[in-house]
C-alpha cells in the first residue's frame, strides 16, 4: 500500500522536548517506521523548518520524509501556522496528482485541513476518491475546556477542526475518551476507529542499565515543561509525603535543553518557586531533556512514575514506563484512563489534586511487592496491546477499509 502521512508541525526529524515537539513527533515517526517495516511505501509530509534540509530525506526502510516549503523555512509555533496551510495544500496536491497514494492520513487539525483541500483537488484531477484518515492528537474543544484564556490556538480552530472531523472518511481516535468527544462534535460512530498510540517495547524494557540512584525512594515525572502537565502538582505531593515521614525524592525529566540550560523556560521559574516554597530544594532534581537512548535507564531507576496532567489526549510516557516495568500513578484523564489499569498496572487520581496524589503514592511507595506486581503487569500490557507492530496492523486495517469503501458516498461528504 502507498501511504502518505501529513504532519504539518510535528516532523519525525524534529528534536524532541521543545515547546512544539513531543508525543506527535514520536507517534508519526514510529507509525511510519512500523508501516514501512510491513512493506508499505510511506511518505511523511511535514513543514520545512530548516532551509538546509534536502527535498527528500530517507528516514527508515520504505519511509521518506518530505519537508514542505510553506511559510518561512524556520521554526514557527504551531499556533501560527494556519495562514500557511493553503501553500502546504498546494504542495500536497501537486505531489499526489503526480504520484497518487492509496490513502492519506492527516495528523493534527491543520494537517487535516490541508489534506482535505489537497485530496479534493486530486479527486477532481484524476477522478475517483482519495481516502482520508485523520488523527487529531488533541482536540481544541478539550484544550479550551481546561486552559481557558491560556489556550493559544487560533480562533478559527473552534469551527475548522469540527468541520475536518466531519468531512474526513474516518477519524482514528487514540482513546475511548476522544471517541466520546468526537461524537459530541457530530462525527458518526461508524466513522470513528479507536487505535491507540504505541511504544517501542524493545527500546523501553525492564532489562538494561539503570541510572544512578540515591538511597531515597524515587518518584519520577517525564514531560514537556508546561503547566498543564502537572509537574508542579507532583512537587507539592512530594512535600506532603516528606511531611508524613517518607524519605522520597522527585526527578523531573523534560524540557527544551539539558539541566544546565533550563532556566530559559518560563515554566521552570514557576516550578523553582514551588520547590522553594515547599522546601524541597534538596529533594527535587531537574534533569532536563534526555536523549531518546538514555530515557529507558532513567525510567528503570524510578520506584514510581507519576503522570499528572490536567488533561492528556493520549500520553506516551505511561506506556514507556510500563514497558520498562515501572508502576504508574496517573490522573484519570484522556488516554491515561485506557492505558493505566486501576490496581493492575497502577493507580488513578483526580487531576490538580496534590493531596490525592500523595495519598495514592504513600501506600505504593511503602509496598515493594505491589510495585513489582504492577510493573510486571504493565510490561505485559505494553507488549500485548501497545507494541508499534500491533498499532501499525490495526491502522492498516483502517486504511484497507477506506480503500475498499464505496467512493461515491464519501465524495459527497467531502464536498459539503
Amino acid at each position: 500500500m502507498k501511504i502518505s502521512l501529513v504532519s504539518e508541525h510535528a516532523s519525525p526529524l524534529a528534536v524532541l522536548g521543545g515547546v512544539d515537539a513531543g508525543g506527535q513527533n514520536v507517534h508519526v515517526a514510529a507509525l511510519a517506521t512500523a508501516l514501512g517495516a510491513d512493506g508499505h511505501e510511506v511518505t511523511v509530509y511535514s513543514r520545512r523548518d530548516d532551509p538546509e534540509l534536502p527535498e527528500r530525506v530517507p528516514f527508515a526502510p520504505n519511509v521518506t520524509v518530505v519537508p514542505v516549503t510553506a511559510g518561512p523555512a524556520a521554526p514557527v509555533s504551531k499556533d501560527a501556522l494556519l495562514p500557511h496551510m493553503g501553500e502546504f495544500a498546494d504542495v500536497l496536491a501537486d505531489a499526489w496528482i503526480a504520484d497518487r497514494p492509496d490513502v492519506v492520513h492527516g495528523h493534527f487539525w491543520m494537517s487535516g485541513l490541508a489534506t482535505l483541500d489537497a485530496a479534493r483537488r486530486v479527486d477532481i484531477a484524476l477522478g475517483g476518491h482519495l481516502p482520508v484518515a485523520q488523527t487529531f492528537h488533541a482536540l481544541g474543544v478539550v484544550k479550551r475546556r481546561h486552559q481557558g484564556l491560556a489556550d493559544t490556538s487560533p480562533a478559527e480552530r473552534s469551527w475548522l477542526e469540527p468541520d475536518v472531523a466531519r468531512r474526513v472518511d474516518t477519524v482514528i481516535a487514540t482513546c475511548s475518551d476522544e471517541a466520546f468527544e468526537l461524537k459530541a462534535l457530530g462525527v458518526p460512530s461508524n466513522r470513528i476507529a479507536v487505535v491507540p498510540c504505541g511504544v517501542d517495547t524493545a527500546h523501553f524494557s525492564p532489562h538494561g542499565p539503570i541510572a544512578p540512584r540515591t538511597g531515597r525512594l524515587r518518584i519520577m515525572t517525564v514531560s514537556r515543561l508546561v503547566q498543564r502537565k502537572g509537574v508542579g502538582i507532583a512537587i507539592e505531593a512530594l512535600a506532603r509525603l516528606v511531611a508524613r515521614g517518607l524519605d522520597a525524592e522527585l526527578v523531573i525529566v523534560g524540557g527544551a535543553g539539558d539541566a544546565a540550560h533550563l532556566e530559559v523556560e518560563p515554566e521552570v521559574a514557576r516550578l523553582l518557586r514551588i520547590i522553594e516554597t515547599t522546601g524541597m530544594r534538596d529533594r527535587v532534581t531537574l534533569a532536563g531533556r534526555l536523549e531518546h537512548e538514555d530515557l529507558p535507564q532513567m525510567l528503570r531507576s524510578a520506584d514510581v512514575v507519576v503522570c499528572a496532567p490536567w488533561y492528556e489526549p493520549f500520553g506516551i510516557v505511561p506506556l514507556e514506563a510500563m514497558a520498562c516495568g515501572r508502576p504508574v500513578v496517573a490522573t484519570s484523564v484522556g488516554g491515561l484512563i485506557d492505558t493505566v489499569v486501576e490496581d493492575v498496572t497502577g493507580v488513578h487520581v483526580p487531576p490538580r489534586d496534590p493531596d490525592a496524589l500523595a495519598d495514592a503514592l504513600e501506600p505504593l511507595l511503602a509496598d515493594a511487592e505491589r510495585r513489582e506486581r504492577y510493573g510486571v503487569a504493565g510490561r505485559r500490557r505494553a507488549v500485548t496491546r501497545y507494541a508499534w507492530r500491533r498499532v501499525a496492523l490495526e491502522t492498516t486495517r483502517v486504511y484497507a477499509s477506506l480503500t475498499d469503501a464505496a467512493p461515491a458516498a464519501r465524495l459527497l461528504t467531502r464536498e459539503r
